[in-house]
């Protein structure tokens, strides 16, 4: 019955998503190109917000436990698992004060109203996972823009995401380029639970009411034993998944 339910909710949903993709763009660009970064970073963290109102549509709802006061003066790698594309708005609405900007792949930098127009712009890089050398260089750039501006990383280490929410083993050499390249950086594990189940039926239709939520643990601070803290954050992430411990 459920699924039955979901196929014109998820069409209705899809409407909903791709009209918010589309009236952002050009507010997007007009808050770049006539305001500046700060007119800018407001309209995406609206955009996320709005993103986020539509898939209320589909009976999902969320929780983010951010309870650490994390420093706004000095830059952020934040490290959470990866579930869904429906990991991404609630990281950039309730994580907005600290100006995230996302390790992505090139593909999404094309063709996305809204969504590409904020990764090429924005500030985040965009790698080829074809072409090795290129990605680490932009990772190596980012580590730099947010040592020297005081913003925030986001890298999903598992390289892509769970489809059953069972986290995936770290690929480290990211998140080490970044901290090397941000030294000054605290490293914030994130867990994201449930929100796999939002494709639990593949793409189409959604998933129906899914509780995701968001689990903010201590920042650790970036040291030269970037094994230990790589491990430490895993064990961060993994401890808010629940389907791990199922």
């Amino acid at each position: 019955m459920q699924k039955f339910l979901a196929y014109p909710l998820s069409t209705l949903y899809l409407i909903f998503f791709g009209a918010t993709l589309l009236v952002f763009h050009p507010i997007q660009w007009a808050c770049f190109n006539l305001f500046g970064y700060n007119a800018h970073r407001i309209s995406v963290a609206l955009l996320n917000l709005c993103l986020m109102r539509c898939t209320h549509i589909l009976g999902t709802t969320y929780s983010f436990e951010n309870p650490h006061n994390i420093p706004f003066d000095r830059p952020l790698i934040i490290v959470p698992n990866h579930q869904s594309m429906h990991d991404i708005p609630p990281i950039i609405w309730h994580m907005r004060k600290y100006h995230p900007k996302f390790v992505s792949k090139k593909e999404l930098g094309k063709g996305i109203p809204s969504v590409s127009y904020n990764l090429r712009h924005g500030g985040s890089v965009l790698i080829d996972r074809k072409d090795n050398k290129q990605a680490l260089r932009e990772i190596i750039k980012l580590g730099k823009y947010i040592e020297t501006h005081g913003r925030s990383a986001v890298i999903f280490p598992e390289g892509t995401r769970s489809r059953d929410g069972h986290p995936k083993p770290f690929k480290t050499t990211g998140l080490k380029l970044l901290m090397k390249s941000a030294p000054s950086a605290l490293v914030v594990p994130i867990s994201i639970d449930n929100s796999w189940k939002m494709l639990k039926y593949g793409k189409f239709p959604n998933g129906l009411a899914n509780h995701i939520t968001f689990k903010v643990h201590r920042p650790i601070a970036v040291t030269k034993d970037v094994d230990t803290i790589i491990e430490q954050t895993q064990e961060a992430v993994v401890s808010g998944i629940s389907s791990f411990k199922a």
